[in-house]
Order: structure tokens, then C-alpha cells, then sequence
């Protein structure tokens, strides 16, 4: 009889953690749903099959990529074949319209010859890859000390009122995607934003809506040679006196010539010697 009470009391505790095991894991999965875009973050670390993104979604390069993909190859080794897969996605990215669907990643691992989780394990880390879909115009906010100091909030600001979408959404139209995003080393130029590939600096509230504005008439303007252009009229990181920095041409100091003509030197008068 203890044996058999033993026994159903075994079943039951099985039945309890099983329903508990079962309520965690939905509870999770629930949580991962819901799960929003952290501020000053990426796209999601695992991947939510969509009716557009699955792995039986097809996807291949085209003639032309294959051979921009074969160039690609031919600077690495056979049997390095994984040192490509960053162009190479970076590549089925841009075939793919800003972003890598689950498919496109699954091309770059059989072109590589490596399991689709090292892509995966690429995609997912770098923060130039897109694993959802992007507007046409990728608007990323630098949203780190330098320029948040000069203004970057406001920036942001203005976007969101000006479009009505918030951080790391997409507006209906499919026309423009916001994301605040850390440093992207134009710091000299705050704030700044980059839209797609180029930089646009100098940045203010009413600078901002009127790129704003000549993006949705799909004129915006061009960058300069050095890949950004600042909003404020100047050039580049000059300053408002040029490619100069100074007023004057300094004068160097003077150095005797034979200050260590004895072969010996005090210890003492290191900085004269310096000319400090």
C-alpha cells in the first residue's frame, strides 16, 4: 500500500512540474513576443518567422551579385571561405532591400561552406545587418555623449513628431525606419544622423525636417567625397576658418644644435634640451 501510494504521489508531482514547465515556457515565449526594441539597441537577437521570413522563403543572389560574390571569394583561400561571409552578407543584404531575411543568411552559409548558425551567430552580433525589414530611408540617431550634449534628443524629437513613429519603428508607408543607436564616430560633426549608408551632421531641428521633407519627395541631397554632408553649410570638419585651425603660423622653438656636442647631458635640463 505505501509503495502504491508512493507511486501515484510520484505521478502527481510529475503532472504538477509538467504543468509548471509548461506555464514558464509559455509565460516566456509570451514575454519574448511582447519584447520591444531597447533604446539604444538593435533588431531582436533570435529570429520570429513571418509569412516573408522563414527559412522556406527563396532567396538567391542575382547574375550580377554572383559575380560581385565570386570576386568577393577570389581574395581568401578555399578553405577560407567563411572570411567572405561578412561582404557577403552585406551584399544579400542590399539585394534584399536593407535587410537579411532568414534565407538570404542560409545562401551565405552554403556559399561559405559553413553551418547557417555561424552566419546567424554574425548576423545577430553586427549591428550593420538588418534581420527585419527596414524603410527606405534608415534613419540611426547617434544617441552618445557628444551628441546628445550638442542636441541629439531634439533630433530624435523632431523625427518622431515629424513622421509620428517612435524609436525602432517603421512608418505605414514602409517609407522610413528610426533607430537611436551608440557612437558612430562623426563626434567632431554633432549631432548627426546616418540615413542608409551616408552621414548627414551639423544637425538641427529645422535642418532635420527639411531632410525630413526632401526625402519624401526622394530628393535627398547628395554627400561630398568624404561621405557626409554637414548641414550647416561648412565642409567636411573644417572649421569656420577653413582647413586651418590656428590664426597664425607657429614659430618653432629654437634648439642648439650642439647641445650634446660634451656627449653628456644633465639630467636637469631635459626640457630645455627637449625645447619645452
Amino acid at each position: 500500500t505505501y509503495l502504491f501510494n508512493s507511486n501515484n504521489q510520484i505521478e502527481r508531482e510529475r503532472k504538477m512540474l509538467s504543468t509548471r514547465t509548461s506555464r514558464a515556457a509559455s509565460a516566456v515565449a509570451k514575454k519574448v513576443q511582447q519584447q520591444s526594441v531597447r533604446s539604444m539597441g538593435t533588431s531582436k537577437s533570435f529570429h520570429l518567422e513571418s509569412p516573408d521570413n522563414k527559412s522556406e522563403t527563396y532567396f538567391d543572389f542575382t547574375e550580377e551579385n554572383y559575380v560581385r560574390a565570386n570576386r568577393v571569394l577570389q581574395k581568401y583561400p578555399d578553405n577560407y571561405r567563411q572570411a567572405a561571409m561578412i561582404p557577403l552578407l552585406d551584399l544579400a543584404q542590399r539585394q534584399a532591400g536593407g535587410w537579411l531575411p532568414l534565407a538570404a543568411m542560409d545562401k551565405v552559409a552554403q556559399i561559405c561552406h559553413v553551418a547557417p548558425v555561424r552566419v546567424y551567430e554574425v548576423a545577430s552580433f553586427y549591428t550593420m545587418f538588418n534581420r527585419t525589414p527596414v524603410g527606405k530611408y534608415f534613419m540611426q540617431v547617434c544617441g552618445t555623449t557628444p551628441c546628445m550634449i550638442c542636441g541629439s534628443e531634439e533630433i530624435m524629437q523632431t523625427i518622431q513628431n515629424h513622421l509620428g513613429i517612435k524609436n525602432g519603428e517603421t512608418t505605414e508607408d514602409g517609407y522610413f525606419t528610426l533607430l537611436e543607436v551608440e557612437c558612430l564616430g562623426a563626434c567632431a560633426n554633432a549631432p548627426m544622423v546616418q540615413i542608409n549608408d551616408d552621414y548627414y551632421e551639423c544637425l538641427s531641428k529645422d535642418t532635420m525636417i527639411e531632410l525630413l521633407d526632401l526625402m519624401k519627395q526622394d530628393k535627398l541631397p547628395e554627400v561630398g567625397k568624404w561621405g557626409s554632408l554637414p548641414m550647416n553649410g561648412q565642409v567636411s570638419c573644417e572649421g569656420p576658418l577653413g582647413k586651418h585651425s590656428l590664426l597664425k603660423t607657429p614659430v618653432p622653438p629654437k634648439v642648439d644644435p650642439e647641445r650634446f656636442k660634451a656627449g653628456e647631458v644633465d639630467p636637469a635640463s631635459v626640457k630645455t634640451h627637449m625645447a619645452y
